[in-house]
């Protein structure tokens, strides 16, 4: 086997989607390429969350590779929301199919980056006490990758098993009959919940904010697929236009004000048979108007009275606090029907706050409950958490210091004082509020084909300009601002990291609409860029 070399023309990090993806295209430019993935295998966030239940809240058919149509033709997904294990090995394929393993150094976590400015390349350190350089860095590290691990008080005092969703054991966990805890109740925290009910002694939830969930109605994918293979490229294009970044019958939907009340219940009726996230465009305005945004949440609200027997349980697992779609959705099979087993039971936390673990278990209110396994679904550093955790210099300082305040970015592709870095789906694109996939493939041709410009074009040095950044951080913020997301407490504004300033994070504007931006952009030479 040939030793690595140390000098390259790009580094990619991360080995998920977008790393693989990346380092595809850069190899078809004809660029020498290190990927550094800290993980065993390739896989990204598919690779690290093996949580049992996990799987994804966009259909198989739009969460995948479009820009090779044998791939596409010769790959069958069995499930119309598929598990972890099946895009795992979906991924998996992908890297043998592509020999991508050969450029991809494992177990190898990146701590730091150095710009050099008089040789213009970066110098990459990585855990293993080796450095490595590149005339270009692209941070493939995913929006959903470093934890949120709260410190509980007296956590190392318990004396039973203690587990992460974020780091969930790759030989798994026999939770038979034992009594379980699950703290947390985002989507991992849902999905963990509804597929361990089942199976274990007894289940107890500790819920801090309830969540809005929309049936997946998951099922056999087959007949789908035999539908849209034969146009798979028009139906790709379709996606690449939606504000969403996957179908979901936009033309269809009008104005909440202007649709009458048989009107409205029959939409939702509709989107609800149909299950997953589309539900939140039953109407263009339930992002802007407070009235459609409460018809919509208090529509599913009745949804789970229906499904929880309970009055009492049914009205802590229904959400108040915050508008619709404001926060991540989830997508659930079978979450609420769940808090009927007579094995399982909710404890509100804004009744009964965490107090202490103890080496039994865990004292919430006035009350300790002892368990055997405690299973901790406490979410992620989103978006600018993966970028902030290496120790990144630019031109004027170190990235944390910049973003202090917030992330500021150019597009969500660069950040001005950091030459040559690009982000794929950084913070303020439309990434987590849309098909990550869509967004993935649009931002790594973006970065190849500007690659190959600055070649063709005899420079190779880019940042943005200050102004172009400014305005486009006050573009993001003010649009965001246009909608009621704001209003939630929710990872989207950081406020679930302690002592992170809360600031909207994602472009809000659609995927389409962004696509038209970057198009333009690119078109007209990389405006509010500095090539040189």
């Amino acid at each position: 086997m040939t030793e690595e070399r140390n000098d390259h023309d790009v580094i990619v990090v991360g080995a998920g989607f977008a790393g693989l993806y990346q380092l595809i295209r850069l190899r078809q430019a004809g660029y020498e390429v290190r990927v550094l993935e800290a993980g065993g295998d390739v896989g990204g966030t598919w690779y690290w969350n093996r949580y049992p239940g996990a799987r994804c809240d966009v259909e198989s058919i739009e969460y995948s590779y479009s820009f090779d149509r044998t791939l596409e033709q010769e790959w069958n997904w069995t499930e119309r929301y598929a598990s972890q294990p099946e895009i795992l090995d979906y991924i998996r394929h992908v890297a043998d199919r592509y020999d991508l393993r050969r450029d991809i150094t494992f177990g190898t976590r990146v701590e730091a980056m150095r710009w050099d400015d008089a040789a213009e390349r970066w110098t990459v350190r990585t855990d293993d006490g080796r450095s490595r350089t590149a005339r270009f860095v692209i941070a493939a590290t995913g929006c959903l990758s470093v934890p949120s691990r709260p410190a509980f008080a007296g956590m190392a005092d318990f004396a039973g098993e203690l587990y992460w969703t974020s780091n969930w054991p790759h030989d798994g966990v026999d939770l038979t009959g034992k009594r379980v805890a699950v703290v947390g109740t985002g989507s991992s925290g849902l999905q963990t919940i509804t597929a361990i009910a089942p199976d274990v002694g007894s289940l107890t939830v500790f819920q801090r904010t309830p969540s809005y969930a929309v049936p997946a109605h998951n099922g056999p994918i087959a007949a789908r697929l035999d539908e849209v293979k034969p146009g798979y490229p028009e139906f790709r294009e379709e996606s690449r236009l939606s504000r969403l970044g996957f179908h979901c019958g936009e033309d269809e939907t009008g104005y909440y004000a202007e649709t009458p009340a048989a009107g409205v219940r029959r939409e939702l009726d509709r989107r609800w048979s149909d299950g997953g996230l589309c539900f939140t465009l039953s109407f263009r305005d339930v992002l802007f108007d407070a009235d459609a945004n409460e018809a919509l949440a208090e529509y599913v609200r009745e949804r789970i009275r229906a499904k929880v027997n309970d009055p009492g349980t049914a009205e802590k697992l229904t959400p108040r606090t915050y508008p619709i779609a404001a926060k991540r959705m989830c997508v659930d099979t079978g979450y609420f029907e769940v808090f009927n087993r007579d094995n399982v039971s909710l404890v509100d936390l804004g009744e009964e706050p965490i107090e202490r673990f103890t080496e039994r278990g865990i004292v919430a209110g006035d009350a300790e409950r002892a368990f055997d396994v405690i299973i901790l679904a406490t979410g992620f550093d989103a978006m600018t958490g993966a970028l902030t955790a290496m120790d990144i210099r630019g031109t004027g300082g170190a990235l944390t210091e910049k973003w202090a305040a917030g992330p500021r970015t150019y597009l969500g592709l660069m950040t001005a004082g950091f030459p040559n870095l690009f982000m794929i789906t950084g913070p303020q694109s439309p990434s987590v509020l849309s098909n990550m996939m869509t967004s993935i493939e649009y931002h790594v041709d973006w970065v190849t084909t500007a690659l190959e410009h600055l070649r063709a074009s005899g420079r190779h040095r880019m940042e943005p300009d200050i102004e172009a950044e400014d305005n486009w951080v006050n573009t993001t913020n003010d649009v965001g601002e246009l909608t009621l997301m704001p209003r939630a407490a929710s990872w989207y504004t950081g406020a679930n990291i302690p002592g992170k300033q809360r600031v909207f994070m994602p472009f809000v504007g659609g995927v389409g609409t962004y696509k038209q931006i970057g198009d333009g952009v690119a078109v007209a030479g990389y405006h509010g860029f500095e090539l040189t």
